[in-house]
């Protein structure tokens, strides 16, 4: 079944891996935990990447839907 809706998307998303980029451009990838209706987003096993490559390891990140510009499962 094709997710129709952003927060049916993000349901079939709920623990695997996704990539989210903010718009000051920083990108992170971990597995989504939970979210909002405002696609504020919580996600484990966090790494920020630079450049494609992994810049460093966070643990546990909350991150706000208003800082989100893309989410892409991995």
């Amino acid at each position: 079944m094709e997710a129709a809706r952003p927060l049916d998307m993000l349901n079939a998303a709920r623990n695997k891996k996704i990539i989210i980029e903010q718009k000051n451009g920083r990108q992170y990838t971990g597995i989504l935990k939970a979210f909002d209706i405002h696609i504020n987003i919580v996600i484990t096993d966090v790494e920020e990447l630079e450049n494609g490559e992994i810049k460093r390891k966070l643990g546990n990140a909350f991150i706000r839907g208003d800082t989100i510009t893309i989410i892409s499962p991995e």
